[in-house]
Protein backbone atom coordinates (compact mmCIF):
# COMPACT_ATOMS: atom_id res chain seq x y z
CA UNK A 1 0.00 0.00 0.00
CA UNK A 2 1.41 3.37 -1.02
CA UNK A 3 1.38 5.84 1.88
CA UNK A 4 1.30 9.64 2.05
CA UNK A 5 1.34 12.17 4.85
CA UNK A 6 -2.02 13.64 3.85
CA UNK A 7 -4.64 12.76 1.23
CA UNK A 8 -7.32 15.28 0.27
CA UNK A 9 -10.27 13.59 -1.43
CA UNK A 10 -11.93 15.99 -3.85
CA UNK A 11 -10.24 18.98 -5.51
CA UNK A 12 -13.04 21.43 -4.87
CA UNK A 13 -12.70 24.86 -3.34
CA UNK A 14 -12.01 23.86 0.29
CA UNK A 15 -9.50 21.09 -0.38
CA UNK A 16 -7.81 23.10 -3.12
CA UNK A 17 -7.23 26.00 -0.75
CA UNK A 18 -5.97 23.64 1.96
CA UNK A 19 -3.52 22.08 -0.50
CA UNK A 20 -2.23 25.46 -1.69
CA UNK A 21 -1.69 26.72 1.83
CA UNK A 22 0.00 23.51 3.01
CA UNK A 23 2.39 23.45 0.08
CA UNK A 24 3.50 27.00 0.90
CA UNK A 25 3.84 26.47 4.66
CA UNK A 26 4.99 22.82 4.65
CA UNK A 27 6.69 22.14 1.30
CA UNK A 28 8.14 18.82 2.49
CA UNK A 29 4.75 17.41 3.50
CA UNK A 30 3.72 14.55 1.19
CA UNK A 31 0.26 15.75 0.11
CA UNK A 32 -1.95 14.14 -2.54
CA UNK A 33 -5.19 15.64 -3.85
CA UNK A 34 -7.43 13.10 -5.58
CA UNK A 35 -10.19 14.36 -7.88
CA UNK A 36 -12.74 12.21 -9.71
CA UNK A 37 -13.31 14.76 -12.46
CA UNK A 38 -11.01 15.75 -15.32
CA UNK A 39 -9.71 18.84 -13.52
CA UNK A 40 -9.84 20.60 -10.16
CA UNK A 41 -12.73 22.87 -9.30
CA UNK A 42 -15.48 21.20 -11.28
CA UNK A 43 -17.78 23.68 -13.03
CA UNK A 44 -18.35 26.53 -10.58
CA UNK A 45 -18.04 30.23 -9.94
CA UNK A 46 -17.22 31.24 -6.36
CA UNK A 47 -17.91 34.86 -5.46
CA UNK A 48 -17.22 36.83 -2.31
CA UNK A 49 -17.22 40.35 -0.90
CA UNK A 50 -14.11 42.43 -0.28
CA UNK A 51 -14.92 42.59 3.43
CA UNK A 52 -15.16 38.79 3.75
CA UNK A 53 -11.36 38.43 3.93
CA UNK A 54 -8.60 40.39 5.63
CA UNK A 55 -5.62 41.91 3.78
CA UNK A 56 -3.35 38.88 4.28
CA UNK A 57 -6.02 36.51 3.04
CA UNK A 58 -6.68 38.64 -0.03
CA UNK A 59 -2.95 38.56 -0.79
CA UNK A 60 -2.60 34.78 -0.98
CA UNK A 61 -5.99 34.21 -2.64
CA UNK A 62 -5.34 36.90 -5.31
CA UNK A 63 -3.85 34.53 -7.95
CA UNK A 64 -7.16 32.65 -7.99
CA UNK A 65 -9.33 35.71 -8.62
CA UNK A 66 -10.50 35.98 -12.23
CA UNK A 67 -12.83 38.98 -11.92
CA UNK A 68 -13.29 41.89 -9.53
CA UNK A 69 -15.63 44.88 -9.44
CA UNK A 70 -15.80 48.01 -7.25
CA UNK A 71 -19.36 47.29 -6.17
CA UNK A 72 -22.66 45.66 -7.06
CA UNK A 73 -26.34 46.45 -7.53
CA UNK A 74 -29.58 45.04 -6.09
CA UNK A 75 -33.10 45.45 -7.44
CA UNK A 76 -36.40 44.87 -5.64
CA UNK A 77 -39.95 46.01 -6.42
CA UNK A 78 -39.58 48.93 -3.98
CA UNK A 79 -35.80 49.42 -3.76
CA UNK A 80 -32.97 49.72 -6.31
CA UNK A 81 -29.54 50.35 -4.88
CA UNK A 82 -25.86 50.43 -5.84
CA UNK A 83 -23.38 49.46 -3.13
CA UNK A 84 -19.75 50.49 -3.33
CA UNK A 85 -18.34 47.39 -1.71
CA UNK A 86 -15.82 45.33 -3.67
CA UNK A 87 -17.02 42.06 -5.17
CA UNK A 88 -14.77 39.28 -6.55
CA UNK A 89 -15.15 35.97 -8.36
CA UNK A 90 -13.03 32.85 -8.79
CA UNK A 91 -13.81 30.72 -11.83
CA UNK A 92 -13.23 26.98 -11.91
CA UNK A 93 -10.98 27.50 -14.94
CA UNK A 94 -8.66 29.86 -13.06
CA UNK A 95 -8.81 27.65 -9.98
CA UNK A 96 -7.82 24.54 -11.96
CA UNK A 97 -5.00 26.41 -13.71
CA UNK A 98 -3.46 27.63 -10.43
CA UNK A 99 -3.77 24.26 -8.69
CA UNK A 100 -2.16 22.43 -11.59
CA UNK A 101 0.73 24.91 -11.68
CA UNK A 102 1.30 25.03 -7.91
CA UNK A 103 0.61 21.40 -6.96
CA UNK A 104 2.08 19.60 -9.97
CA UNK A 105 2.08 15.84 -9.42
CA UNK A 106 0.46 16.27 -6.00
CA UNK A 107 -2.84 16.75 -7.89
CA UNK A 108 -4.29 13.57 -9.39
CA UNK A 109 -7.41 13.97 -11.55
CA UNK A 110 -9.72 11.52 -13.31
CA UNK A 111 -9.50 9.19 -10.32
CA UNK A 112 -12.81 8.27 -8.65
CA UNK A 113 -12.78 7.15 -5.01
CA UNK A 114 -15.07 4.43 -3.68
CA UNK A 115 -14.28 4.52 0.04
CA UNK A 116 -12.77 6.98 2.51
CA UNK A 117 -11.58 6.47 6.07
CA UNK A 118 -9.56 8.71 8.43
CA UNK A 119 -6.32 7.00 7.35
CA UNK A 120 -7.03 5.43 4.00
CA UNK A 121 -8.65 5.71 0.59
CA UNK A 122 -9.87 2.99 -1.77
CA UNK A 123 -9.99 4.04 -5.41
CA UNK A 124 -12.74 2.87 -7.74
CA UNK A 125 -10.31 0.45 -9.40
CA UNK A 126 -9.60 -1.21 -6.04
CA UNK A 127 -6.24 0.46 -5.37
CA UNK A 128 -5.71 1.23 -1.69
CA UNK A 129 -3.81 4.27 -0.44
CA UNK A 130 -2.75 4.90 3.14
CA UNK A 131 -2.08 8.20 4.88
CA UNK A 132 -1.43 9.70 8.26
CA UNK A 133 -4.71 11.53 7.66
CA UNK A 134 -7.40 11.84 4.99
CA UNK A 135 -9.61 14.94 4.59
CA UNK A 136 -12.92 14.31 2.81
CA UNK A 137 -13.98 17.31 0.73
CA UNK A 138 -16.49 15.73 -1.65
CA UNK A 139 -19.33 18.18 -1.05
CA UNK A 140 -22.41 18.11 1.20
CA UNK A 141 -23.73 14.83 2.52
CA UNK A 142 -27.36 14.43 3.47
CA UNK A 143 -27.81 14.13 7.21
CA UNK A 144 -30.74 13.93 9.65
CA UNK A 145 -28.89 16.29 11.99
CA UNK A 146 -29.31 19.50 9.95
CA UNK A 147 -32.58 21.18 9.02
CA UNK A 148 -32.22 23.14 5.81
CA UNK A 149 -33.80 24.97 2.94
CA UNK A 150 -31.99 25.37 -0.36
CA UNK A 151 -30.55 28.00 -2.64
CA UNK A 152 -31.09 26.26 -5.98
CA UNK A 153 -29.72 27.78 -9.17
CA UNK A 154 -28.89 27.32 -12.81
CA UNK A 155 -26.27 29.64 -14.27
CA UNK A 156 -25.47 30.16 -17.94
CA UNK A 157 -22.46 32.00 -19.33
CA UNK A 158 -23.47 33.74 -22.55
CA UNK A 159 -21.54 35.58 -25.24
CA UNK A 160 -23.74 38.42 -26.48
CA UNK A 161 -23.98 39.85 -29.97
CA UNK A 162 -23.82 43.40 -28.53
CA UNK A 163 -22.47 44.95 -25.32
CA UNK A 164 -24.69 44.43 -22.26
CA UNK A 165 -23.92 47.81 -20.66
CA UNK A 166 -23.30 46.58 -17.11
CA UNK A 167 -20.34 47.97 -15.18
CA UNK A 168 -20.92 45.98 -11.99
CA UNK A 169 -22.78 42.77 -11.05
CA UNK A 170 -26.49 42.72 -10.38
CA UNK A 171 -26.26 40.52 -7.31
CA UNK A 172 -30.00 40.28 -6.82
CA UNK A 173 -32.79 41.28 -9.17
CA UNK A 174 -35.93 40.24 -7.33
CA UNK A 175 -38.29 42.21 -9.57
CA UNK A 176 -38.93 38.93 -11.41
CA UNK A 177 -41.86 36.53 -10.97
CA UNK A 178 -41.23 34.69 -7.69
CA UNK A 179 -42.51 31.22 -8.70
CA UNK A 180 -43.20 29.80 -5.24
CA UNK A 181 -40.18 31.02 -3.25
CA UNK A 182 -37.68 33.85 -3.00
CA UNK A 183 -36.37 34.11 -6.55
CA UNK A 184 -33.85 36.51 -8.04
CA UNK A 185 -31.59 36.72 -11.08
CA UNK A 186 -27.85 37.17 -10.53
CA UNK A 187 -25.76 38.63 -13.37
CA UNK A 188 -21.97 38.90 -13.53
CA UNK A 189 -20.44 41.00 -16.35
CA UNK A 190 -17.26 39.07 -17.24
CA UNK A 191 -16.38 41.42 -20.10
CA UNK A 192 -18.38 43.88 -22.16
CA UNK A 193 -20.08 41.12 -24.15
CA UNK A 194 -20.01 38.16 -21.76
CA UNK A 195 -22.43 37.56 -18.90
CA UNK A 196 -22.96 34.83 -16.34
CA UNK A 197 -26.72 34.87 -15.68
CA UNK A 198 -28.06 32.75 -12.80
CA UNK A 199 -31.69 32.00 -12.05
CA UNK A 200 -31.69 31.53 -8.25
CA UNK A 201 -34.43 30.27 -5.94
CA UNK A 202 -34.56 30.06 -2.11
CA UNK A 203 -36.91 27.11 -1.83
CA UNK A 204 -37.98 24.40 0.61
CA UNK A 205 -36.79 21.48 -1.54
CA UNK A 206 -33.94 21.00 -4.04
CA UNK A 207 -36.27 20.40 -6.97
CA UNK A 208 -35.57 23.26 -9.37
CA UNK A 209 -36.13 22.02 -12.92
CA UNK A 210 -33.22 23.05 -15.18
CA UNK A 211 -35.58 23.52 -18.13
CA UNK A 212 -37.65 26.04 -16.17
CA UNK A 213 -34.53 27.92 -15.06
CA UNK A 214 -33.20 28.04 -18.64
CA UNK A 215 -36.50 29.49 -19.83
CA UNK A 216 -36.37 32.04 -17.01
CA UNK A 217 -32.87 33.11 -18.06
CA UNK A 218 -33.92 33.53 -21.70
CA UNK A 219 -36.96 35.59 -20.69
CA UNK A 220 -34.91 37.76 -18.33
CA UNK A 221 -32.25 38.44 -20.95
CA UNK A 222 -34.92 39.47 -23.44
CA UNK A 223 -36.46 41.78 -20.84
CA UNK A 224 -33.05 43.43 -20.29
CA UNK A 225 -32.46 43.82 -24.02
CA UNK A 226 -29.47 41.46 -23.99
CA UNK A 227 -28.93 39.68 -27.31
CA UNK A 228 -27.83 36.13 -26.46
CA UNK A 229 -25.55 34.69 -29.10
CA UNK A 230 -23.43 31.76 -27.84
CA UNK A 231 -23.90 29.65 -24.71
CA UNK A 232 -20.36 29.03 -23.41
CA UNK A 233 -21.11 26.92 -20.35
CA UNK A 234 -23.77 26.06 -17.77
CA UNK A 235 -23.52 25.38 -14.03
CA UNK A 236 -26.12 24.39 -11.48
CA UNK A 237 -26.37 23.48 -7.82
CA UNK A 238 -28.39 23.25 -4.62
CA UNK A 239 -26.68 24.99 -1.69
CA UNK A 240 -28.03 24.08 1.76
CA UNK A 241 -29.32 27.01 3.85
CA UNK A 242 -29.33 26.01 7.52
CA UNK A 243 -32.45 26.60 9.62
CA UNK A 244 -31.65 24.46 12.65
CA UNK A 245 -29.65 21.40 13.66
CA UNK A 246 -28.04 19.23 16.31
CA UNK A 247 -24.36 20.09 16.06
CA UNK A 248 -23.35 17.46 18.65
CA UNK A 249 -25.06 14.66 16.71
CA UNK A 250 -23.63 15.98 13.43
CA UNK A 251 -20.04 15.65 14.64
CA UNK A 252 -20.64 12.38 16.48
CA UNK A 253 -21.87 10.92 13.17
CA UNK A 254 -18.59 11.96 11.53
CA UNK A 255 -16.82 9.22 13.54
CA UNK A 256 -13.44 10.93 13.51
CA UNK A 257 -13.36 11.53 9.75
CA UNK A 258 -11.74 14.92 8.96
CA UNK A 259 -13.82 16.82 6.40
CA UNK A 260 -13.80 20.22 4.74
CA UNK A 261 -16.10 22.66 3.00
CA UNK A 262 -19.78 21.89 2.68
CA UNK A 263 -19.18 18.35 3.96
CA UNK A 264 -18.10 19.86 7.29
CA UNK A 265 -21.06 22.25 7.31
CA UNK A 266 -18.77 25.20 6.61
CA UNK A 267 -20.72 27.80 4.65
CA UNK A 268 -22.53 31.06 5.36
CA UNK A 269 -25.83 29.99 6.88
CA UNK A 270 -27.92 32.50 4.91
CA UNK A 271 -26.09 33.04 1.61
CA UNK A 272 -24.48 29.63 1.16
CA UNK A 273 -21.15 31.34 0.29
CA UNK A 274 -18.33 29.03 1.36
CA UNK A 275 -15.12 30.76 0.29
CA UNK A 276 -14.42 32.88 3.40
CA UNK A 277 -14.70 29.88 5.71
CA UNK A 278 -12.69 27.71 3.33
CA UNK A 279 -9.87 30.28 3.35
CA UNK A 280 -9.85 30.53 7.15
CA UNK A 281 -9.95 26.75 7.60
CA UNK A 282 -7.04 26.33 5.17
CA UNK A 283 -5.02 28.74 7.29
CA UNK A 284 -5.95 26.96 10.53
CA UNK A 285 -4.85 23.59 9.12
CA UNK A 286 -1.61 25.01 7.70
CA UNK A 287 -0.72 26.42 11.13
CA UNK A 288 -0.60 22.91 12.60
CA UNK A 289 2.64 21.04 13.20
CA UNK A 290 1.13 17.55 13.38
CA UNK A 291 -1.10 16.10 10.69
CA UNK A 292 -2.49 12.85 12.06
CA UNK A 293 -6.21 12.17 11.60
CA UNK A 294 -7.20 12.68 15.23
CA UNK A 295 -5.45 16.05 15.44
CA UNK A 296 -6.94 17.33 12.18
CA UNK A 297 -10.40 16.12 13.11
CA UNK A 298 -10.11 18.02 16.39
CA UNK A 299 -8.97 21.21 14.63
CA UNK A 300 -11.79 21.03 12.06
CA UNK A 301 -14.48 20.14 14.59
CA UNK A 302 -13.53 22.99 16.92
CA UNK A 303 -13.40 25.39 13.97
CA UNK A 304 -16.85 24.29 12.73
CA UNK A 305 -18.41 24.46 16.18
CA UNK A 306 -17.22 28.05 16.59
CA UNK A 307 -18.76 28.94 13.24
CA UNK A 308 -21.98 27.18 14.24
CA UNK A 309 -22.27 29.35 17.35
CA UNK A 310 -21.47 32.50 15.37
CA UNK A 311 -24.22 31.75 12.86
CA UNK A 312 -27.03 31.17 15.38
CA UNK A 313 -28.54 34.58 14.59
CA UNK A 314 -28.48 33.79 10.87
CA UNK A 315 -30.29 30.48 11.37
CA UNK A 316 -33.04 32.35 13.20
CA UNK A 317 -33.35 34.78 10.27
CA UNK A 318 -33.46 31.84 7.87
CA UNK A 319 -36.39 30.34 9.73
CA UNK A 320 -38.24 33.63 9.38
CA UNK A 321 -37.39 33.77 5.67
CA UNK A 322 -38.45 30.19 4.90
CA UNK A 323 -41.22 29.54 7.43
CA UNK A 324 -43.05 32.82 8.03
CA UNK A 325 -45.31 34.34 5.40
CA UNK A 326 -46.22 33.31 1.88
CA UNK A 327 -43.32 31.95 -0.24
CA UNK A 328 -44.00 34.51 -3.00
CA UNK A 329 -43.59 37.33 -0.46
CA UNK A 330 -40.20 36.28 0.90
CA UNK A 331 -38.54 38.97 -1.20
CA UNK A 332 -39.92 41.55 1.25
CA UNK A 333 -37.47 40.31 3.90
CA UNK A 334 -34.48 40.95 1.65
CA UNK A 335 -35.85 44.24 0.33
CA UNK A 336 -36.06 45.58 3.88
CA UNK A 337 -32.55 44.34 4.61
CA UNK A 338 -31.18 46.35 1.70
CA UNK A 339 -32.56 49.59 3.13
CA UNK A 340 -30.00 49.31 5.97
CA UNK A 341 -26.57 50.98 6.00
CA UNK A 342 -23.61 49.80 3.92
CA UNK A 343 -21.44 48.82 6.89
CA UNK A 344 -24.13 46.59 8.38
CA UNK A 345 -24.67 44.85 5.04
CA UNK A 346 -20.92 44.26 4.64
CA UNK A 347 -20.59 42.85 8.17
CA UNK A 348 -23.64 40.63 7.60
CA UNK A 349 -22.10 39.02 4.52
CA UNK A 350 -18.80 38.60 6.36
CA UNK A 351 -20.67 36.78 9.15
CA UNK A 352 -19.63 39.38 11.73
CA UNK A 353 -22.69 41.49 12.64
CA UNK A 354 -22.44 43.53 15.83
CA UNK A 355 -25.07 43.45 18.56
CA UNK A 356 -26.32 46.79 17.26
CA UNK A 357 -26.51 45.33 13.72
CA UNK A 358 -28.64 42.44 14.98
CA UNK A 359 -30.94 44.79 16.85
CA UNK A 360 -31.27 47.02 13.76
CA UNK A 361 -32.13 44.05 11.53
CA UNK A 362 -34.90 42.97 13.89
CA UNK A 363 -36.27 46.44 14.73
CA UNK A 364 -39.15 48.23 13.04
CA UNK A 365 -42.15 46.79 11.25
CA UNK A 366 -41.47 43.11 10.50
CA UNK A 367 -41.66 42.12 6.80
CA UNK A 368 -43.42 38.85 7.72
CA UNK A 369 -46.56 38.21 9.84
CA UNK A 370 -45.70 38.27 13.56
CA UNK A 371 -48.03 35.33 14.27
CA UNK A 372 -45.93 33.23 11.87
CA UNK A 373 -42.53 34.72 12.71
CA UNK A 374 -42.67 33.83 16.42
CA UNK A 375 -43.18 30.05 15.93
CA UNK A 376 -40.41 30.08 13.30
CA UNK A 377 -37.97 31.81 15.66
CA UNK A 378 -38.90 29.43 18.47
CA UNK A 379 -38.61 26.38 16.15
CA UNK A 380 -42.28 25.54 16.73
CA UNK A 381 -43.31 24.83 13.16
CA UNK A 382 -44.06 21.44 11.56
CA UNK A 383 -42.41 22.59 8.31
CA UNK A 384 -38.94 22.18 9.84
CA UNK A 385 -37.41 19.05 8.37
CA UNK A 386 -34.01 17.42 8.26
CA UNK A 387 -31.55 17.40 5.35
CA UNK A 388 -31.86 13.73 4.42
CA UNK A 389 -33.29 11.47 1.77
CA UNK A 390 -37.09 11.63 1.67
Amino acid sequence: MKRHDLILVGAGLANGLIALRLCKRHPNLDVRVIEAGPHAGGNHTWSFHQGDLDANQHAWVAPLVAHRWPGYEVRFPGVTRKLDSGYLSITSERFAEVLRRELGERLVTGTPVSQVSPQGVTLADGTELGATAVIDGRGPEKTPHLTVGFQSFVGQQWRLSAPHGLTRPIMMDATVDQQGGYRFVYSLPLDERTLLIEDTHYVDAADLEPSRARANIAAYAKRQGWLLETLEREEHGHLPITLDGDIDAFWQAARGQPASGLRAGLFHATTGYSLPQAVTLAEAIAEQTTFDAASLFDVIERFARRRWRQFGFFRMLNRMLFLAGAPDRRWQVMQRFYTLNDGLIERFYAGRPTLFDKARILSGKPPVPVREAIPAVLKQTPRLRAFKDE
